[in-house]
């Protein structure tokens, strides 16, 4: 048999196997290179994506908050504006109410009485005044009772004081008044 030295052409073998392998490697590493920069580049614009979304969402979100600032402010104003109806409408309403009060007042005090001072305190008229005698108080106060919008009248004070006659006295009164509540259907 011949003898044939296969030596040199294992060492080729091997050194083409092992250039094959390093090409390989080299393919292998540069494509997962290429890869992990697609996926980087990729992460990246999703990223700048995103964070242009938020610095919309951030910007609309003031421009909501501005738009909820002033609709606060409004129900705040709106809020006043009903509230000042409601004193004025109070007021209107009232109006009738102080007339009626006086009328009231005219109408129940006796002659020979009359007022100096007159007080009034959320339901309560204070009255300082002369009478003539003690007995024209003692009327003024019942006719005071029997009228719809006084009640509780209560004689405070009695002092004698010939201002307006011998036997004339000043007097502290107070009265409570009753609310009025008119009809609106008639």
């Amino acid at each position: 048999m011949a003898n044939i030295n296969l030596l040199p052409w294992r060492d080729d073998r091997r050194q083409d196997k092992q250039k094959e392998f390093i090409i390989v490697a080299a393919g292998v590493l540069i494509l997962g290179f290429l890869s992990i920069l697609i996926w980087d580049v990729w992460v990246q614009s999703r990223i700048e994506s995103q964070e242009s979304r938020n610095k919309l969402l951030i910007r609309e979100i003031s421009v909501l908050d501005e738009k909820v600032k002033e609709i606060n402010e409004l129900k705040l104003r709106k809020q006043q504006m009903i509230e000042r109806m409601e004193v004025i409408l109070a007021l209107q309403g009232n109006r009738a109410a102080i007339v009626k009060a006086f009328d009231q007042f005219v109408r129940a005090t006796p002659r020979g009485v009359y007022f100096v001072e007159m007080v009034r305190k959320a339901d309560n008229i204070s009255l300082v005044g002369y009478a003539e005698s003690n007995s024209r108080i003692s009327v003024l106060m019942r006719q005071l009772d029997t009228t719809k919008i006084f009640s509780d009248p209560n004689l405070t004070k009695v002092e004698a004081d010939d201002a307006i006659g011998e036997q004339g006295s000043k007097f502290e009164l107070q009265v409570k008044v009753v609310p009025i509540v008119e009809n609106k259907e008639a």
